[in-house]
């Protein structure tokens, strides 16, 4: 294994870093008795001063220390280890400067978006003269616990009360949806106009109208007076922003998910209704219907 191979190299590596030592430590005190023997039974280099010999073997001594050092302290609490645990500070310093910035340019996209929306509205809303239609824009969905919203593309429970309550809402509506959330569905909704968000701009389904943003999609539902935008999570988390009412079923339940509703700032939004329900034969799940406006 990995892990194996690595703590065998390091082994290795340190066994040939004290033999070097080790060695190098024999050959100091050999050459130490030799420069003795030269000076003082060969009597090689007595015309100098000074007794040289014993400057060579303290010059030498103090680089065989340079390499116990390097061995023993530098090698072992700075070796590849500690380079690791370098890199991946490095590595996750990096990661969140990354994610920073994700989300810097993730809200910078939403203010864009609803900035190209408002702009949109002020250009193609009616003269004083006309009549002016105020529309409502509604996020339906239905969230359980923690605001889990589904898994793998599909809902995470089967509720026939919601469903005969979101058919008996939205139909006759504009239906707004990104592409994931459509191809879950599989169809057009029968007696509503669906509108899906795609960056593809060759995708089509037949029955459906295809638009390559939430403000697009709103300008095409801009005569229907309660367009209602039906998923998915990031399609949710961009249009909360500016929708003036929300429509949730709270499923009482704890479902493990991996897209989740936005979270519904009681600042921002007031509970204007609650209809609350206990299980039945159809629904294995207590539930409630609940409405909030913009405040």
């Amino acid at each position: 294994m990995q892990d194996q191979h690595e703590l065998y190299e390091y082994a290795r590596s340190r066994t040939k870093q004290k033999k070097r030592l080790y060695l190098h430590f024999i050959v100091f005190i050999v050459g130490s008795i030799f420069f003795y023997v030269l000076n003082k039974v060969l009597n090689v280099g007595n015309e100098l001063t000074t007794d040289w010999f014993v400057w060579a073997i303290v010059l030498w001594a103090f680089f065989w220390v340079l390499h116990f050092i390097n061995v023993f302290i530098t090698k072992r609490f700075m070796g590849k280890e500690w380079e690791r645990k370098q890199t991946e500070k490095l590595v996750s310093k990096q990661e969140e400067q990354i994610a920073k910035i994700k989300k810097r340019l993730e809200k910078e996209t939403n203010l864009k978006a609803e900035s190209e929306f408002y702009t949109e509205q002020k250009r193609t809303e009616p003269k004083k003269s006309e009549t002016i239609k105020k529309q409502t824009i509604t996020l339906i969905a239905a969230i359980a616990n923690d605001n889990a919203l589904g898994k793998d593309n599909d809902l995470i429970w089967h509720l026939p009360a919601d469903l005969k309550r979101f058919k008996a809402t939205t139909s006759g509506h504009h239906i707004i949806m990104g592409r994931n959330t459509y191809e879950s569905i599989g169809k057009p909704l029968p007696n509503r106009t669906s509108v899906i968000i795609t960056r593809n701009p060759d995708y089509k389904a037949e029955g459906c109208l295809i638009a390559n943003s939430l403000a697009e999609a709103l300008k095409i539902a801009k005569n229907d007076a309660s367009p209602f935008i039906i998923g998915g999570a990031q399609i949710y988390k961009e249009a909360i922003h500016y929708a003036d009412k929300l429509d949730i079923t709270e499923v009482h339940h704890s479902f493990e998910a991996d897209v989740y509703f936005p979270e519904i700032n009681t600042a921002i939004w007031q509970e204007m209704g609650r209809e609350n329900f206990t299980t039945d034969d159809k629904n294995k799940y207590e539930y409630s219907f609940v409405t909030y406006r913009k405040k």
